[in-house]
């Protein structure tokens, strides 16, 4: 009976102590390790500012040295394109609601840049953003997650170009008397020229022109000759 109440005591002790100190249990922060070369390239900062990195961003030291000695070279070339990712990392620093952290790293002489990302991104559970090939399949065997601006850019263009031909359903008018819309696959809208009178009707036509609009993909487009004849 005693040893009851004394567990019931230790506990309501426990319970009284934790709210006053206001202790939570907290999940770590997500963290993105952005490495020079990303830095270089530069698109990074736009897709910051839009808001898409909304947790803390990590830029190890020893990739701002790398910067720094690669802005006093004598290649001209290598020297501006360091200079100014040193710039893009100045810019974001500035941008409202960014959390980045320039982290202050010993690192041993004679260490390799990539093995140290690895390493530290791996330390910290943190997510790589990276343009280099080699890193990005070093660091998804070593199971880290990882980021490639340049596969992004890829995902995001157009599923059609200009001077490109498709089949599509007219579904209805468009705004100028003699259009028609139709919709790919992805949603994508397709304004067709000459096409009014043909609705429910697919057709091959072929792209003038792809426009990005904040409401979306818009394609305009013109029917195929052979098809007109139809």
């Amino acid at each position: 009976m005693v040893e009851i109440i004394n567990s019931t005591l230790l506990i309501v002790i426990i319970t009284i102590l934790v709210s006053k100190s206001n202790f939570t249990f907290k999940r770590a922060p997500n963290q993105w390790v952005i490495d020079s070369c990303t830095l270089i390239d530069g698109r990074i900062l736009e897709i910051i500012k839009l808001g898409f990195f909304n947790e803390r961003i990590v830029v190890p030291s020893i990739e701002v040295k790398e910067l720094q000695n690669l802005a006093d070279r004598s290649d001209s070339y290598k020297r501006s394109r360091a200079r100014y990712g040193l710039d893009v990392l100045a810019d974001i620093q500035k941008v409202t609601g960014v959390n980045l952290q320039i982290v202050d790293t010993a690192v041993p002489k004679g260490t390799i840049v990539d093995d140290f990302l690895i390493d530290f991104a791996k330390k910290r559970k943190a997510k790589l953003v990276t343009l280099d090939f080699n890193l990005l399949k070093v660091a998804k065997v070593n199971n880290i997650e990882t980021l490639n601006i340049n596969d992004l850019s890829q995902k995001l263009k157009p599923t059609i170009l200009p001077g490109e031909k498709t089949r599509v359903t007219i579904v209805q008018k468009g705004s100028n008397k003699d259009q028609g819309v139709g919709y790919l696959e992805d949603g994508t809208m397709v304004v067709v020229d000459n096409a009014s009178k043909i609705i429910n009707k697919s057709i091959e036509v072929e792209v003038n022109r792809y426009l990005q609009t904040e409401a979306g993909k818009m394609i305009f487009a013109t029917r195929v000759k052979n098809e007109q004849k139809n």
